[in-house]
């Protein structure tokens, strides 16, 4: 049963992708709809749980959730420009790589020397991985290959820093996953707001697909409620590894239900780096044991 538990933010966070780019819309309406719907969900939350934060932690929290809203508003621009199924295992490697670099840089982990050996072992493995999905197997002219990459690489790298902040602040913080679900709510929502009024205007809280892409959030706050739950019943390391398995899932549904094209080699090279991405988040994860 805790197994099952662990393995539902991996769905959830696989199908978001789906869900996203099924709803429709432009990054914007995505992002105001995602973090609306996760804040509305977390004042649910704290309702029923009444989890207290000193003010410090309360507004270090609030930050993680606005530097989240950041990294996945990059996030949905990356799966325009260049498809879920090319997006998701990039963003979730450079996640992990990320989180780990910053866990041993900042928070003394992996701290024997054969563990790091490993852990690095393992961040290699995933950054070969990340290269291999992004191969199709197709020849473009080196001009139009650098005009079409850099700005995407860009977002990538950005958004991955988004993503770090949200996993390091609470840390910084010391609140548990429960402590920070309503502040992180609330900078996600204040964070796509000011994002939504910078880019487009109040016009598009009006828009209908604003507000149908609430079911973003809604996908979204299943998959943070259980990955808690999850953390709880089989330990943080077990839950972490459990729930990188959605980068499978959003990769093959982009191919699948999105019907986004792959060469049959492209596709081969696909698989064969999600299978390094997620052994190597695998390694990490019992790591963290």
């Amino acid at each position: 049963m805790n197994i099952i538990i662990g393995l539902i933010p991996a769905i959830a966070w696989g199908i978001l992708p789906i869900v996203v780019t099924k709803v429709g819309g432009r990054p914007v309406n995505q992002i105001l709809g995602t973090t609306f719907g996760t804040f509305l969900v977390s004042i649910i939350v704290w309702l029923f749980m009444r989890p207290t934060t000193t003010t410090g932690q309360f507004w270090l929290t609030v930050l993680s959730g606005a530097a989240w809203a950041v990294g996945q508003y990059l996030q949905y621009m990356a799966f325009q420009r260049v498809g879920v199924s090319k997006a998701m295992p990039i963003s979730t490697g450079l996640q992990l790589v990320g989180t780990s670099l910053l866990g041993v840089l900042a928070f003394g982990e992996w701290g024997g020397s054969v563990e790091r050996l490993v852990g690095f072992i393992a961040l290699v493995i995933i950054v070969v991985g990340i290269v291999l999905t992004t191969l199709d197997g197709k020849k473009r002219g080196n001009e139009a290959r650098t005009q079409s990459v850099w700005p995407t690489v860009a977002i990538f790298v950005l958004s991955t820093i988004g993503y770090v902040a949200y996993s390091a602040l609470p840390r910084l913080a010391n609140v548990s996953g429960w402590q920070g679900f309503l502040p992180q709510g609330l900078g996600m929502a204040l964070m796509a707001l000011l994002l939504a009024l910078f880019t487009a205007g109040p016009k598009v809280l009006s828009e209908k697909v604003t507000w149908l892409s609430l079911l973003d959030g809604l996908v979204f706050s299943i998959a943070a409620l259980t990955y808690l739950i999850s953390a709880q019943r089989n330990g943080v390391a077990t839950g972490f590894t459990l729930s990188q398995m959605n980068v499978v899932l959003a990769t093959i549904g982009g191919i699948v239900v999105l019907h986004e094209r792959r060469t049959p080699r492209g596709l081969v090279w696909t698989v064969i780096g999600l299978v390094l991405v997620v052994v190597g988040g695998i390694v990490i994860g019992n790591m963290a044991a």
